[in-house]
């Protein structure tokens, strides 16, 4: 019987202090984290590039830049797009004399990231100044390395690690910044057709074409006279004529 009753009051001892365990651990750790973001104010730098479409060959495009100097671009994604004359052209429809502008904008924007951390729980051991292990809300334990110059805060008093007591309720706050830099960067390409060819000007002399008609096959050249010829057997002619003319003329007044 008394054996009976021992055994009773050990369970129940038992049982109170599982009770009494449960809420200490339930009123005991937890830890917090805030992690906030603040931006600072955004920078824009503007870089423009002027460029003559020299050659596209495939997805490589070469330019001529302003200042004279070649510049290849190559395999230009088929997604690239210029806005020529209004038109949106891929790279297969860039053509050698088009004018091309690329404007690049880099915006910076400074970021402050803060990390908030809170740990509160009742202390398991504590070494200080170098780490405190908290039981945690769970019942289980963590280990915490102490910050330099850390303070805790023990029912709304702060203290530094040589302070802490085994039991002791605690908090504290560890708060971390890190300064990063974003950038974010976007491009934009424009153009134009190049310009027709100038007109001639007004007093600019225009050639007029003519054709030489062939030869007709077969067809003979005037003859030429020898240059050895002479009027003289013409005139002789002549004068023989005359002379028989006056003795006919003769002949007939005697007759008469």
């Amino acid at each position: 019987m008394n054996s009976t009753n021992g055994m009773t009051r050990v369970w129940l001892a038992f049982a109170v202090g599982v009770i009494c365990f449960a809420f200490a651990m339930s009123t005991s750790a937890q830890v917090k984290t805030e992690t906030t973001t603040r931006s600072g104010h955004a920078t824009h730098e503007v870089t423009v590039e002027r460029g003559e479409v020299v050659l596209v060959r495939g997805n490589d495009l070469f330019l001529k830049m302003g200042d004279g100097t070649m510049r290849h671009f190559p395999n230009v994604p088929e997604s690239a797009r210029a806005t020529v004359d209004g038109r949106q052209l891929g790279i297969h429809e860039l053509k050698p004399g088009m004018k091309l502008t690329r404007t690049i904008i880099v915006t910076t924007t400074p970021k402050t990231i803060t990390t908030v951390q809170t740990v509160t729980g009742r202390v398991f051991h504590v070494n200080p100044p170098n780490t405190v292990i908290l039981t945690m809300e769970d019942g289980t334990t963590q280990r915490f390395n102490i910050p330099k110059d850390q303070k805790f805060n023990v029912n709304g008093q702060e203290t530094d690690a040589w302070g802490l007591k085994k039991g002791m309720k605690v908090s504290a706050t560890k708060i971390v910044e890190v300064p990063e830099i974003h950038q974010y960067s976007r491009q934009e390409v424009s153009g134009n057709m190049p310009p027709p060819p100038p007109p001639p000007p007004a007093d600019a002399p225009i050639l007029i074409a003519e054709a030489k008609p062939e030869p007709v096959p077969g067809a003979s050249e005037p003859a030429e006279l020898p240059k050895t010829g002479s009027v003289l057997p013409l005139l002789g002619m002549f004068g023989g004529l005359a002379l028989l003319s006056s003795i006919g003329l003769g002949m007939i007044r005697k007759a008469l």
